[in-house]
């Protein structure tokens, strides 16, 4: 354990990065090791000030902002230890500025660690970038998905892009290889989506009437052999909502290992197909410095265009 030095008063105001954000979620970051319960403990009894005054754990920093904490006893940091696929990982990047970074994520690869992951992407890019200071994902794609990613390095350009996400000013497209031959060239599912977390901590989703509205776009790409190409866009963002929505309506993704046709996927592991058909390729946004309408691409991996190329010559049943 260590303590905070006894002269605790933020030597630096608040900067912009951190404005606009809760105290209470500030001093979690910035406190690694404390018990939630103690950061409130200390909000309520007022021995966190800002510019001098008594705040509540509700209170938004303003750059600027001088703030106070008392001397409180910190558990160590563990000492950090590098993986090897965090220190090798170098993402293709689409597009970088002062407030974004535009990425191509590889499948196999989840976004952030938890759940049994020691590490994701935003851990890897942290580490690859240790005096870059803020870097949040702005959205999350399934760990067995491949393609654009979007991570803001400013807060206000957080904030303002989760405002386009929230207001549907956000464009996603996914493309997805399905089994079976799909028919219309454009179809539009609404179906709503319940996300149930089993004992094990596993997230299953499926289409049932107490579930949150969800809209996606199909449009038909093109046939391959037996299976079919779409685009999917995305009018709502629930949990594996493109993999559930095809999995219900008969033509699940190939290689899909909770939704899809497990005894195909076994089969197409021999074919060569060892992952889940499904790439984030396009994703429209209004930048959230200028305002202008920018758009970010990413072809599908070799992998994918490798199985398609083989698929053609499967005989359609």
């Amino acid at each position: 354990m260590k303590e905070l030095s006894k002269d605790s008063t933020l030597r630096q105001p608040i900067n912009e990065d951190s404005a606009g954000q809760r105290i209470d979620n500030y001093l979690m970051r910035r406190l690694k090791g404390v018990p939630k319960s103690h950061i409130y403990r200390i909000l309520r009894s007022g021995e966190v000030r800002v510019n001098s005054r008594r705040i509540g754990p509700d209170y938004r920093l303003q750059q600027g902002d001088e703030l106070r904490i008392p001397p409180i006893r910190v558990a160590q940091p563990a000492e950090r230890i590098s993986s090897p696929a965090a220190m090798s990982f170098k993402p293709a990047v689409l597009f970088e500025d002062e407030a974004l970074l535009v990425i191509d994520k590889p499948a196999g690869l989840a976004v952030h660690g938890g759940s049994g992951v020691s590490f994701g992407v935003i851990e890897a890019l942290r580490q690859s970038r240790p005096g870059h200071g803020f870097l949040e994902l702005v959205h999350r794609i399934d760990r067995e998905t491949s393609g654009v990613l979007l991570l803001a390095k400013k807060r206000a350009a957080l904030v303002e892009l989760h405002r386009q996400m929230q207001d549907g000013a956000v464009s996603k497209h996914y493309f997805a290889l399905v089994k079976g031959l799909w028919k219309e060239r454009k179809r539009v599912v609404d179906l709503p989506l319940e996300k149930k977390v089993r004992a094990s901590g596993e997230r299953k989703v499926n289409v049932g009437p107490a579930g949150n509205v969800a809209v996606t776009i199909f449009r038909l790409e093109r046939r391959v052999g037996p299976y079919s190409l779409l685009d999917a866009e995305l009018k709502t963002g629930r949990t594996h909502q493109i993999r559930v929505h095809l999995s219900h309506l008969g033509y699940p993704i190939l290689g899909d290992d909770k939704y899809g046709d497990f005894v195909l996927n076994k089969l197409l592991g021999k074919q060569g197909l060892k992952r889940m058909f499904l790439h984030s390729s396009r994703i429209g946004i209004r930048h959230p410095v200028n305002g202008e309408k920018v758009r970010f691409e990413a072809p599908l991996p070799p992998e994918l265009l490798a199985f398609m190329e083989s698929a053609k010559e499967i005989r359609t049943s």
